[in-house]
């Protein structure tokens, strides 16, 4: 039967790997048990001196002590067992719980780095307190007596960076996947219908003179009149440049070439 953490895995995802709680972790946890366990087992012993009703009342104080101890620590065992601290090639999947499920997932790329704590115990045992944080130094996750928690962080490392490897190998989009840095012109209202949009250049026919206006601006090279842009819609091109930079449209070069030529007009 496959464990809980297996059933959340996507497809093409595999585990590399699994690991939970140190052993010690049960006893720390379920100190105040073990404690009342040696307690009562003392108690029983001395009680086998006693006689009549003191003996009695000892006999149920110490099956009550046994009885509650003993239940405590097997559900602590239990939930040990039911972690699931799995290290993938795309995330880390943290599963805890035994009847209720808690699952708490942090992508590889965005992991920034992982702050590993081993006391001497740690060492000497093999396990740590390992944070995890992201680009931001904020912490995501922690992982408290982890067991083999160096080799923990080392494989979850490792795993980041070949699936950065693999993206960077990936194909970038084709230049046709959006207009180029060509095809974006400013144009006025009367031809699209808004105070500013970006279309495919595309002859304008002149407009007839206005009797009593103003002359127009002189005329372009192509012989239409160039149109005065406000800020707001030099602030416009200058996003949607950014939006098709992003995607891979065009390069980074281009884009600060038209954002200079854009910023010239304010």
């Amino acid at each position: 039967m496959p464990r809980y953490a297996d059933t959340l895995l996507a497809d093409g995802e595999r585990v590399v790997l699994r690991t939970r709680q140190h052993p010690f972790a049960t006893i720390v946890d379920g100190r105040r048990q073990w404690a009342l366990l040696i307690a009562s087992l003392v108690l029983l012993v001395m009680s086998l001196k006693l006689d009549g009703t003191v003996r009695d009342i000892v006999g149920w104080v110490v099956l009550a002590g046994i009885v509650l101890s003993g239940t405590v620590l097997v559900v602590h065992y239990w939930a040990w067992y039911a972690q699931d601290y799995v290290v993938t090639n795309r995330r880390v999947l943290k599963v805890e719980g035994i009847i209720n499920k808690r699952s708490a997932d942090s992508s590889l790329e965005k992991i920034n780095d992982a702050v590993l704590e081993q006391n001497l115990f740690g060492r000497m045992l093999d396990y740590g307190d390992l944070n995890i944080l992201t680009a931001a130094d904020v912490d995501l996750d922690e992982y408290r007596m982890l067991n083999h928690a160096p080799a923990f962080k080392r494989q979850m490392l490792n795993q980041k960076h070949e699936l950065e490897t693999e993206i960077g190998r990936m194909p970038s989009p084709p230049l046709r996947a959006a207009p180029s840095v060509a095809e974006m012109t400013p144009v006025p209202d009367s031809y699209t219908g808004g105070p500013f949009s970006v279309a495919p250049s595309m002859p304008v026919a002149p407009r007839a003179p206005v009797p009593g206006a103003s002359a127009p601006p002189p005329a372009t090279a192509g012989g239409a009149a160039p149109h005065v842009m406000s800020a707001a819609e030099i602030v416009d091109a200058v996003g949607r440049l950014a939006t098709l930079r992003d995607s891979g449209a065009i390069t980074p070069a281009e884009f600060e070439a038209k954002k200079a030529e854009l910023l010239r007009r304010l």
